[in-house]
């Protein structure tokens, strides 16, 4: 066997969960979308990478507008609700696969609680902090097959709806280069209609500076299953085989660290390289007094 054979393929979901976003997209005029439709989609997705491989591994993180959280598997950090609390889970039906049954039953009554208890309206989507679950989730399993000398191949789809958030800039930079370091791929999905999923400006950047996918599915509702099969679906080793949809343009726009507002032009401190909207007589990041040059008259 070889050791292409012995990988073992990791896929790590990030779903964009915000409430006020999916809302919106269900009332719109042009392309209007429900995340039931969108969810019914995604557990075929994640069953067809199950049955790619039998040792194939799955996770599945909620980008909420209050905080990220794994909806499969259960997050070891999370205490388990009393007995009373727990919903009732019907019996396993005897025909049906158990890594299937389990992914799907553990995501959607984990993310029925998720939804249940939210209370933020805000219009925003903790996607830095999903990332970064998914990069430390990735990192603690590769340090488990160390010693069993296996490789894990892992990479990122992320299924985004909300606007950016500029306030996030810093941290998705972060995790986007963390992500190249490690040499882990981030795919996007992005939706957009008339009144939801504005053009987005980070994401672009991740899949490009990681080698991934970026895709804006313009009618959700007739072909989003289509674009997840064909596009997401295939593993690193059988993209080079493909032509996948990709992008000729990348907006490299950053957002200033003073106000993180997205710039056209800004100025870089030249010790901390932290960007800002203004001249300033000192850094506010790193401290840096910066001497004005003098011109002669």
């Amino acid at each position: 066997m070889s050791g292409a054979d012995e990988d073992i393929n990791f896929l790590a979901v990030i779903v964009d969960t915000n409430p006020l976003a999916w809302s919106q997209a269900a009332r719109d005029p042009q392309n209007p979308i429900e995340f039931t439709q969108v969810l019914e989609h995604l557990l075929i997705f994640i069953n067809a990478h199950l049955a790619l491989r039998s040792d194939n591994d799955i996770a599945i993180i909620a980008s909420h507008n209050e905080k990220s959280q794994f909806l499969y598997p259960s997050s070891p950090s999370d205490v388990a609700p009393p007995a009373a609390d727990r919903p009732v889970q019907a019996q396993k039906p005897a025909n049906s696969y158990k890594q299937f049954y389990d992914a799907d039953v553990g995501m959607t009554n984990t993310l029925r609680s998720l939804v249940s208890k939210s209370c933020d309206q805000s219009n925003r989507s903790m996607i830095a902090g999903a990332i970064s679950l998914a990069l430390a989730y990735i990192n603690k399993l590769r340090q488990a097959r160390e010693l069993a000398q296996i490789s894990l191949n892992a990479r990122i789809v992320i299924f985004s709806i909300s606007a950016d958030a500029s306030a996030q800039y810093i941290p998705i930079m972060n995790c986007i280069f963390a992500a190249q370091k490690l040499g882990i791929k981030i795919d996007v999905c992005r939706f957009t209609g008339k009144t939801y999923g504005r053009k987005s400006v980070f994401l672009p950047q991740a899949s490009y500076i990681t080698g991934g996918i970026y895709l804006e599915i313009p009618e959700p509702r007739k072909s989003l299953l289509q674009y997840l099969l064909t596009a997401f679906l295939p593993e690193e080793s059988m993209r080079k085989m493909l032509r996948l949809p990709g992008r000729d343009q990348v907006d490299f726009r950053a957002a200033c660290f003073c106000h993180k507002t997205v710039v056209d032009v800004g100025f870089v401190c030249s010790v901390c390289l932290s960007i800002f909207c203004s001249v300033s007589d000192e850094c506010p990041t790193c401290r840096t007094r910066f001497i004005a040059k003098k011109t002669s008259e």
